[in-house]
């Protein structure tokens, strides 16, 4: 039996984290690309350091003359993403930051794996494993620790760029210690917030009386006690941040991205990939299903797993783990996913409508937990198969 009391820790960062800034200029790439032409191939990483963007990878177009184009538009692309986070800092700003493109067309070797051909359907960009995961103790179907993390920053990067806190500035970090109690969570035991701000005359004590009524305002009720430990800027000054402070890299922040630590990761990062690649499309697929099972009333808690290998469509493994909680057995539900929906690389970007340039917005506080959005962002998050997977077992 799994432990009911305890503390689990989850952190988030902002969308002016190094790392962060990074995931946002890959998926404005990709999302460019895939304004142009919805079958695009892009896998794009992006490097950020003090008054440096280096942008690296592989796009594809079928129209060449469209490609040369959209090269042409990178840097553009990259100084916007830049400007909307906010960074306007001596050492990276966005209309002097130097920025390198060395952006190429996509493999022939790796298309010719990943395209249909006459005799099969398209396959997996690459191989690999990927995880969806989902509990009922948020509305959101999300563990507490990280959906609240995530809030907190979003609720700090609204009051920074409305003008309400003009000393915030953009790069920040979150942590949140949630006490369960019954296996539910109750109460928060310690808060860990850093975030850079405007001049060293600041204390933390200062940052503290700014940011501590948007942290009580987005926490639920009653779990901020007298008992509740505070770490606000705990090293003191925080001025010199974002790329100037600590260089960034796209991918890696994939727990901060996806359960806060709280479900198994299968190691691929998201930004920048269009939804060939299965490291992004499949871990969408198995977050859908995993939600829609506990939407159903089949288990409080999911956990999907799904495998790949590269050039081939169906997926080798489907696994299902509902921890306990589920009104069926484990095997049943598999059985389920198989016919509730196709999980080939097409089948996947067909019934999740992936093929659209929605991914910038899922480049910071997370890809999971967020409401459906009427242009198909965030798909993954609907529960329109929940009736279906029920009826199945």
């Amino acid at each position: 039996m799994s432990r009911q009391n305890y503390i689990f820790t989850s952190e988030s960062v902002s969308e002016g984290h190094p790392d962060k800034v990074c995931d946002r200029i890959s998926d404005a790439v990709l999302d460019a690309f895939l304004s142009e032409e919805p079958e695009a191939r892009v896998a794009a990483e992006t490097f950020a350091t003090t008054n440096r963007v280096v942008i690296g990878g592989e796009v594809g177009l079928s129209d060449k003359a469209k490609l040369s184009e959209y090269m042409g538009r990178i840097e553009d692309i990259a100084r916007a993403c830049i400007k909307d986070i906010g960074y306007e800092q001596d050492k990276f700003h966005h209309e002097t930051c130097e920025i390198t493109n060395l952006l190429h067309e996509q493999s022939a070797h790796i298309a010719q794996g990943v395209n249909a051909a006459e005799n099969k359907d398209e396959g997996a960009g690459d191989q690999g494993i990927m995880f969806g995961f989902a509990t009922d103790e948020t509305p959101e179907l999300m563990p507490a620790p990280i959906h609240y993390a995530h809030a907190i920053l979003r609720r700090l990067a609204e009051v920074r760029k409305d003008g309400t806190e003009p000393t915030l500035r953009p790069d920040a970090k979150s942590q949140l210690s949630v006490r369960y109690e019954g296996g539910k969570p109750v109460g928060v035991s310690s808060i860990v917030l850093s975030t850079q701000h405007e001049s060293e005359s600041q204390s933390s004590d200062d940052i503290r009386a700014i940011v501590e009524p948007y942290i009580l305002e987005v926490l639920p009720e009653g779990w901020v006690t007298d008992d509740t430990v505070w770490h606000v800027n705990p090293t003191g000054v925080f001025v010199i941040g974002g790329p100037d402070g600590d260089a960034g890299l796209t991918g890696r922040k994939i727990i901060v991205d996806t359960y806060g630590g709280a479900a198994p990761h299968g190691g691929g990062a998201f930004s920048g990939k269009d939804p060939t690649k299965v490291d992004r499309s499949a871990a969408y697929a198995a977050r859908y299903l995993a939600k829609n099972v506990v939407a159903s009333g089949m288990a409080s808690k999911c956990t999907i797993q799904l495998s790949y290998a590269i050039g081939v469509s169906e997926p080798l493994s489907i696994y299902c783990d509902t921890h306990g909680t589920g009104e069926v057995e484990d095997a049943a539900v598999e059985k389920a996913i198989r016919n509730a929906m196709s999980l080939t690389p097409r089948g996947i970007r067909q019934q999740l409508e992936l093929n659209k340039p929605i991914y910038a917005r899922t480049s910071a506080y997370g890809h999971f937990g967020r409401a459906p959005e009427a242009d198909g962002g965030f798909s993954w998050e609907r529960t329109d198969l929940a009736d279906k997977l029920r009826a199945a077992v």
